[in-house]
């Protein structure tokens, strides 16, 4: 029998004695490394057998894993391994798919070292390039089990995290061997998205105490020592460094889903460590396609929870900081019409109670704090988003969000308001001045014309007159992030009196040509609005110091020799306005008033540098501030200060006078008939519509012919008052019309019809006679010259005769021609 079995074992092929002799006797001595040396020589030698060594060895280790022969398992895999490094030859096709097979057998048996062995032998193989394109290959299998070893829920741990481990691996391997091959399946079909993602995120958050690291985390020196967080999170960022243009949307919409379906955004932190790797690790000009799914998301989300809507802002703020200028994109104007729409249905569900506006019983009940707070980290994220915009960007912002705030009588309350209409109103009036305050923060600009153009600057001044005081204050503020370019608003952040304001390290620039321009159209109109916003009753300590603030920032970066003048008139008018007290002030706004016109005269006198008016400015202060502390803002602003009954004796010292100011002005250079003449605001019909109380007012539209930007003394004739009957006889006066014009036409027609031709000839016949003289008299107009330049003929008798000469052979001095 001996002699028999080894006349059969000399009679089988070569490449399968060479590969029998890679076993050894006993598996623990492991790979016969001499034999494995003979068996890849012979690969080599002859490739058309590589094939055939791999179906072999594939069938032994099926094999070996049926009789449970753990050890020739792994041995049969480690020549493999082996083979497969070293082949790279044409027929190598062949041979991975033997190869895959064997993989696919580890994969599915049920103990834990099988798989690992099969993911790690995957795992060479991925980090393999193979010379040739590869028609047939499938992945899917690979795809669908390695993310199902991501969600192991094996007993052991230790072995549980092994098993993730293995399957996080094996599906970075399927990424690295698909990702870049044209001829496999795509790997970022929604199908393998659907599984790789959701895999990835699982362990990702399983290790979630662990902070996110930087856009470029070092890798682990031991692998070994690596968690499945650490070891996702690389994986992660490899994965999304792959994408290209037409892929984010694939590998995003699975985060979101997940996000979604287990309630992680209401938590926000992982939800913001997600794509905080997100947004580091793709590439940056592909930044915006994730703002946009983002937004789409939210829009999606309309009518889920408050908390819900803000952890998805919250992610938003987060990523348009990461991305920077790249963040916006092509559709800067839709970023914010999106975030805009979302404050406003905050707004809209928070007056309502509920995020359906039938009010249909079971809908969601609203939390107003959780509604505040997501239109809070709305403002902030509009905020963000404009700081990586451009100046001239966020100018059309500014614009855009200007026209979405609803103007009492002119735009609709809203729809869902109900009752609360007027309250809605309020409220986003608030929320989208909030938003401009945010937008014009760190705002700079060399131009004040193309920073405040007049559609920005007429209704956010108008504005400035509505009686809610939150309303007036975010319009001063907005004012002063805008006009201030060297930031000099903190050094003036309270009101009060100053020594000397070389202390403050004030930074001042000549005013430039466009800055002048700026304040000769729109000087007047922030003087008016300054002076009445200094008349408003419920206006508070904030508000002077605002104004205070509004008031030194234009001296320093908009004034000229003009512009100061106007603005010393503007202070004593103001005095005068708290003195003679026509408006019915309170005694608190009267001394308040006068304590802004002292500390604004004060500061105005040492940027003049003119030492005769400085010191008649410190003289009326320092007997104020002996004799009537209450008109200096450090008396009238502070807390329990007891107020005066009346301020009728005010007089002489106490009071700055414009006559004395005017001397000492004009001895240094200044317009003394301009300082002499008092100021007096010119009050335009803006003025009257901007005091509506509610939306339910009846409003009277003005019709302004003349121009806004006219000299103050310039009288205004009384605009017409269009009123409802005024409306309603216009329309039945245009039916009365109409039917006058259609039976003048009919008769017009029925004359040329009936009439006879003499009767029609003579009437045409008149009409162009009428015509012919009328043409006659305008020619005789045009020709005949005037006097001067031709002079005259003298005739005879001591007549003259005017010289028939045209206009256009008339010589005119070379002065006159242009």
């Amino acid at each position: 029998m001996t002699g028999v079995c080894g006349c059969c074992g000399a009679l089988r092929p070569r490449y399968k004695r060479l590969v029998d002799n890679i076993f050894p006797e006993d598996p623990e001595d492991g790979l016969v490394k001499a034999n494995m040396e003979k068996l890849t020589f012979y690969a080599l030698s002859a490739p058309e057998k590589l094939d055939r060594i791999g179906a072999y060895l594939s069938e032994r280790l099926s094999r070996d894993v049926a009789r449970h022969r753990y050890g020739y398992v792994c041995i049969a895999m480690e020549a493999l391994d082996q083979l497969l490094m070293a082949c790279h030859c044409q027929s190598i096709n062949l041979f991975v798919e033997s190869f895959l097979k064997m993989v696919r057998k580890l994969l599915e048996a049920d103990k834990p070292n099988l798989q690992i062995l099969g993911t790690n032998s995957f795992v060479k193989f991925a980090n393999i390039e193979e010379d040739t394109p590869s028609y047939h290959r499938s992945y899917d299998f690979f795809v669908s089990r390695f993310s199902e070893m991501c969600h192991s829920s094996y007993e052991d741990p230790d072995i549980r995290t092994k098993i993730r481990m293995a399957g996080i691996n094996g599906l970075q391997g399927v990424v690295r061997k698909t990702v870049n091959d044209d001829l496999q399946s795509n790997i970022w079909d929604p199908q393998h998205m659907d599984k790789i993602v959701p895999s990835l995120l699982f362990n990702l958050q399983s290790g979630e105490g662990t902070e996110s690291r930087s856009p470029s985390p070092l890798q682990a020196s031991e692998k070994e020592k690596e968690s499945p967080a650490e070891l996702t999170e690389r994986c992660f960022r490899e994965l999304l460094g792959r994408a290209a243009y037409g892929n984010i949307k694939n590998a995003v919409t699975p985060v979101l889903m997940h996000l979604d379906n287990h309630s992680l955004w209401e938590g926000k932190t992982f939800a913001v460590r997600c794509f905080k790797i997100i947004m580091y690790s793709i590439q940056s000009q592909h930044s915006h396609l994730v703002i946009q799914q983002l937004l789409g998301h939210l829009d999606a989300n309309s009518k889920n929870s408050a908390t819900v809507r803000a952890g998805i802002v919250e992610v938003l703020l987060e990523a348009a900081a990461i991305a920077s200028s790249g963040s916006v994109g092509p559709t800067v104007l839709e970023v914010f019409n999106t975030l805009l729409r979302q404050l406003r249905l905050s707004v809209d569900y928070q007056l309502t109670g509920n995020y359906d506006a039938s009010g249909n019983i079971g809908t969601k009940i609203i939390k107003t704090h959780e509604e505040r707070q997501l239109q809070e980290a709305v403002i902030r994220t509009i905020g963000s988003f404009a700081n990586t915009l451009p100046t001239y960007q966020r100018s059309e912002v500014m614009l855009f969000i200007m026209g979405k705030i609803p103007v009492p009588g002119v735009h609709p309350a809203l729809t869902n308001a109900g009752s609360g209409g007027n309250e809605g109103m309020r409220m986003i009036q608030i929320m989208l001045l909030k938003s401009l305050v945010q937008v014009t923060t760190g705002f700079q600009t060399t131009n004040m014309l193309t920073a405040l153009p007049n559609s920005f600057l007429e209704p956010l001044l108008s504005f400035s007159l509505m009686e809610d005081p939150e309303v007036r204050l975010l319009v001063l503020t907005i004012l002063l992030r805008v006009i201030d370019r060297h930031d000099n608003t903190p050094k003036f952040s309270s009101i009060s009196i100053i020594s000397d304001i070389s202390v403050l390290k004030l930074k001042v620039d000549k005013c430039s040509r466009q800055d002048n321009l700026f304040m000769k159209k729109h000087a007047q109109q922030l003087y008016r609005h300054i002076y009445l916003a200094c008349k408003e009753q419920s206006s508070g300590p904030q508000h002077f110091e605002t104004l205070y603030t509004l008031l030194a920032l234009i001296s320093m970066e908009l004034a000229n020799e003009e512009v100061v003048v106007d603005l010393i008139r503007l202070a004593l008018a103001l005095q005068d306005l708290a003195q003679t007290n026509e408006e019915s002030l309170s005694m608190y706004n009267r001394c308040a008033v006068h304590a802004l016109s002292a500390a604004y005269l004060n500061l105005i006198c040492q940027l003049t540098t003119v030492p005769t008016f400085c010191q008649h400015i410190h003289e009326v202060i320092e007997i104020r501030q002996k004799e009537l502390p209450f008109l200096l803002p450090e008396g009238v602003f502070r807390i329990n200060l007891k107020l005066p009954a009346s301020l009728e004796k005010l007089e002489g010292d106490v009071l700055f006078q414009q006559s004395k100011i005017t001397e000492v002005l004009g001895g240094s250079g200044y317009n003394t008939d301009r300082l002499a003449t008092p100021y007096v605001p010119q009050f335009t019909d803006e003025d009257r519509l901007s005091k509506r109380k509610s939306i339910g007012e009846t409003v009277s539209l003005q019709v302004e012919v003349e121009s806004r930007n006219s000299p103050e003394k310039e009288e205004r004739t009384p605009a017409e008052e269009i009123t409802f009957e005024t409306l309603k006889n216009a329309i039945v006066d245009s039916v009365g019309m109409e039917e006058q014009e259609r039976e003048r036409r009919r008769q017009v027609v029925e004359k040329f019809q009936k009439a006879p031709f003499e009767e029609i000839a003579a009437h045409c016949g008149a009409r162009a006679t009428l015509l012919q003289s009328k043409l006659n008299q305008i020619f005789e107009i045009t020709i005949r010259p005037p006097p001067s330049p031709s002079g005259t003929i003298s005739l005879g008798y001591g007549q003259t005769q005017s010289r028939s000469v045209p206009v256009y052979e008339m010589k005119f001095p070379d002065l006159c021609v242009y």
